[in-house]
Parts: structure tokens; C-alpha cells; sequence
């Protein structure tokens, strides 16, 4: 479709950590050091391991849980290494189709939530069965790059 699309994605590990009771915006600094640390070695092997994308960002409706995830490389799916801090884990994630709209510029919490709002009233008008109690945010850009930005927000297919 032309304001969304319906991607495939396979089984795959994560590392992932959970940040309660902060906002959006709080959980994402919190989670992406605690999970950029791992990478950088705070691992059971001390390994360095290159940053992926994209960095997710789980939103639930009414709920102040957010996890926050790295895509563990693919040379490192098979057996990544351990965290040392209890905090992070790693997490496979079930082959899943799913509902993907994609938007530029700087994303906040609130352009987040607006375009998933905008993603679900356009699933629900074409009548696309759809999780709608939960949205993965995903985030594909440092926050030096200034120009054509990649941002997306993800609906689980029912």
C-alpha cells in the first residue's frame, strides 16, 4: 500500500532491556546505554559487537514499561554473548508478519504515537486485522545525522 507496507520477518535474537515507570523519551536514553554498554563489552565473553539497526522501543497502551532493543548481528545470532547486567537479556523474537509505516526527521515519543495512530485508522478503514494494544517503535539513525532520517512504527498482523 502506499502509506504502509506488510513485512516478513524471521525468528531472530535481540538484546533487550526493560525501563519501568520513566517516560518514553527516559526509557530510550536508559535502555539504549544499558544495551550500547553490552556492546561495547559488557558481555560474558567481553566482546565488542557492532551496532545494529534498528534500535527498538516496545509501547504498550496505558502501560509506563518500555523495552528497548538491539538486533543482535547476524554473525552472532547463533550463540550471542551473555550480559553481565542483570537488567539486559537476550530475547527471541518469533517469525512475525508485520504492518509497517515509515516517517523522516527527528522522532519524539509524540510523532511516534501519531503515526501509529495514523498506521492503525488505516489498517482498521482496509479492515487489516492487527494487534492493537501495542506498537514497536524503530529508530534507524544516529543522532548525529541530520538529513533524510529513517523512522518506523510496527503493527503485529493478527
Amino acid at each position: 500500500a502506499k502509506d504502509y507496507e506488510l513485512r516478513q520477518y524471521e525468528a531472530a535474537k535481540w538484546v533487550s532491556t526493560v525501563i519501568r515507570g520513566e517516560t518514553q523519551k527516559e526509557a530510550m536514553r536508559q535502555g539504549f546505554w544499558k544495551l550500547f554498554h553490552y556492546i561495547q563489552g559488557k558481555n560474558e565473553k567481553e566482546m565488542k559487537i557492532d551496532m545494529t539497526v534498528p534500535v527498538t522501543c516496545l509501547v504498550k497502551s496505558g502501560c509506563t514499561d518500555f523495552k528497548i532493543s538491539f538486533f543482535v548481528p547476524f554473525e552472532h545470532q547463533d550463540c550471542p554473548p551473555q550480559p553481565t547486567d542483570s537488567s539486559v537479556f537476550i530475547e527471541e523474537r518469533k517469525a512475525a508478519a508485520l504492518f509497517v509505516r515509515s516517517f523522516g526527521g527527528f522522532a519524539s515519543p509524540e510523532k511516534y504515537a501519531e503515526e501509529a495512530d495514523a498506521l492503525a485508522r488505516t489498517l482498521r478503514n482496509r479492515g487489516q486485522p492487527f494487534h492493537e494494544d501495542f506498537f514497536y517503535t524503530a529508530g534507524y539513525d544516529s543522532p548525529f545525522k541530520l538529513f533524510n532520517r529513517h523512522n518506523e512504527v510496527w503493527y503485529f498482523k493478527k
